[in-house]
């Protein structure tokens, strides 16, 4: 007797705490021929594996619309974004080769240097305007974004670039 006036349990070595309380408690799981909470041997393990082959294939093979999805869009927009880039430096371009150049070439020179800044594949969907007045030079550039492949079919979204310079004067 403990000096609270209880008798001290003992649990036998195995056992392990509330044995024999309930079905399969202490006893061999089913079929797998181990005790439950006992660590799976390597031969189990490796069975267990062998189940599971070809899972993250299939799996894997699952996402793969997803991420090529994904991919296509990320590309896509990368594009909308490069020729952002591209119709923003064509427009500057224009211009500075507009204020440059001679007051009767300028229309010229302007429209010139907008569409040679274009790599080949943005310059056949490509506009640029020129127009003076006030003192200013500016340039406008449309440029058509193309889908996935530069060159190829284009996206019905046009981007503008726009661009203006103070006039030099002649001396």
């Amino acid at each position: 007797m403990s000096a609270w006036g209880t008798s001290a349990l003992r649990v036998s070595a195995g056992a392990g705490a509330g044995a024999g309380a309930g079905a399969g408690a202490g006893t061999r799981a089913r079929g797998r021929g181990r005790v439950r909470g006992q660590v799976p041997s390597r031969r189990e393990a490796l069975r267990r594996d062998r189940r599971d082959d070809g899972q993250v294939t299939v799996e894997f093979l699952g996402m793969l619309p997803t991420i090529i999805v994904t991919l296509v869009v990320l590309w896509q927009l990368v594009l909308v974004g490069y020729t952002y880039t591209l119709a923003g430096n064509a427009a500057d371009e224009a211009v500075r080769a507009a204020t440059a150049a001679d007051r009767g070439a300028r229309q010229g020179a302007c429209q010139e240097a907008g569409r040679d800044k274009l790599p080949g594949a943005w310059e056949g969907g490509a506009g640029v305007d020129c127009g003076t007045g006030g003192g200013y030079v500016t340039a406008d550039v449309r440029i058509e974004v193309p889908i996935l492949f530069p060159g190829t079919v284009s996206f019905p979204y046009t981007v503008h670039g726009h661009a203006g310079a103070v006039e030099e004067e002649d001396d």
